[in-house]
């Protein structure tokens, strides 16, 4: 069975939407703005494109990676892996062409399924919507969080507001930057 690690850039406060300058949200680009650039905060960023196996998307992040990351040199090895894309109406031509092979999944099922095939762990990344379903539906395995020294306020936020019982996590990774950044690593206890 494949792991599935939840990876974010998320405020303090939680939210998870606009870290890097997507233009409809008011405080967009909020990991850059007055917050020094300290490279080793960074490190987990690196190791989980060597170590996954997969990227999960939703529809709206797949949107507004694949006509960037494709290109990126940061993301070139994203370019290498299969992409799943968890969408109810994204059509087979709505893909782009030059970022490897990338399939739809059409619900939470064949997430599920996709998880029970042998590989190496799927990474998750934006997709706020879809994270906050995986996880009430008990999906995610793991939590790699880049926590930011910011309260952002509104904004689209990494867990649901769903009642529901309480999930507890591991602490099993943990760094403070002197930038004030946190990586935070969690596994999901079961």
């Amino acid at each position: 069975m494949r792991t599935l690690i939840s990876t974010a850039f998320i405020s303090l406060d939680g939210v998870v939407e606009g870290p890097g300058g997507e233009p409809e949200y008011r405080n967009s680009g909020w990991t850059f703005k007055d917050i020094e650039f300290v490279p080793e905060a960074y490190e987990l960023k690196g190791r989980e494109q060597e170590e996954a196996g997969a990227v999960l998307l939703g529809r709206v992040s797949y949107q507004a990676f694949s006509p960037v990351w494709p290109g990126m040199a940061e993301f070139a090895r994203y370019k290498t892996l299969p992409k799943y894309v968890v969408s109810t109406t994204l059509g087979q031509d709505d893909l782009v062409s030059d970022w490897g092979d990338t399939a739809i999944l059409r619900s939470l099922d064949e997430v599920a399924a996709l998880k029970q095939t042998e590989g190496d762990p799927i990474i998750v990344h934006g997709s706020a919507s879809l994270n906050q379903a995986l996880s009430d539906a008990g999906l995610i395995d793991r939590y790699h969080l880049l926590v930011f020294p910011v309260l952002l306020g509104a904004g689209k936020r990494l867990f649901s507001g769903t009642d529901k019982d309480a999930q507890k996590l591991e602490l099993v990774e943990q760094a403070v930057y002197r930038n004030g950044v946190q990586k935070q690593v969690f596994d999901v206890v079961r």
